[in-house]
């Protein structure tokens, strides 16, 4: 299924050093017909890192998008009353939020967004990126893996050797994973090389 015409929520959460691959593949979905409302958690808000400075992001992604974000819990709200998407998108997912989702934790604006979205029963698409995907978060992915309408951008170990419970999504796979998701399909296989190592 196209994503002509359809209204994604995009919800960036504070895994900062893949932001710089997050960002063409939204302007990737724009292109694709799709209308992005960006919702960003309180740590992207905030935080300025080594990678880049919190309100460059945030004007980046009012630039590719053409609307404001939502920034408040009480702004993500009205998206389940108000029926308001079509697909919702966490990416990147970090571990902290994948934990806070997969145990009813609601307390940043796109974990609102979410919550609020998942009870219209419509598709939500998370693009882990988290340093203990294989450890203490693997029961959280597991969770949210058997979570009906929840569906995973495929994902893999980034760095085997130095970070072995490091997960990473392949972003690159996340449209085609929204048009698998609209048709209540998940995009396989869901574990994959992230990289390739000698």
């Amino acid at each position: 299924m196209k994503l002509t015409d359809k209204t994604i929520g995009f919800g960036l959460t504070g895994s900062h050093c893949t932001f710089a691959e997050v960002m063409p593949v939204i302007q990737g979905l724009v292109d694709a017909g799709a209308n992005i409302v960006p919702i960003v958690s309180y740590n992207v808000q905030n935080t300025d890192t080594r990678f880049g400075n919190a309100d460059d992001w945030q004007n980046q992604l009012k630039q590719i998008t053409g609307n404001s974000l939502i920034t408040s819990i009480v702004d993500a709200e009205p998206i389940g009353p108000k029926n308001l998407l079509d697909l919702m998108v966490i990416a990147p997912a970090t571990g902290n939020s994948i934990s806070k989702l997969a145990n009813a934790i609601t307390d940043t604006p796109v974990l609102m967004a979410a919550k609020a979205h998942l009870r219209n029963l419509k598709p939500v698409i998370i693009a882990v990126s988290t340093n203990d995907g294989l450890g203490l978060n693997s029961v959280n992915i597991a969770k949210l893996l058997s979570t009906k309408n929840i569906y995973f951008v495929p994902f893999g170990q980034d760095a085997p050797v130095k970070k072995p419970n490091s997960l990473v999504a392949r972003i690159e796979l996340l449209q085609e994973t929204c048009e698998m998701a609209l048709e209540n399909k998940q995009l396989q296989p869901v574990i994959i090389e992230k990289y390739k190592y000698n």
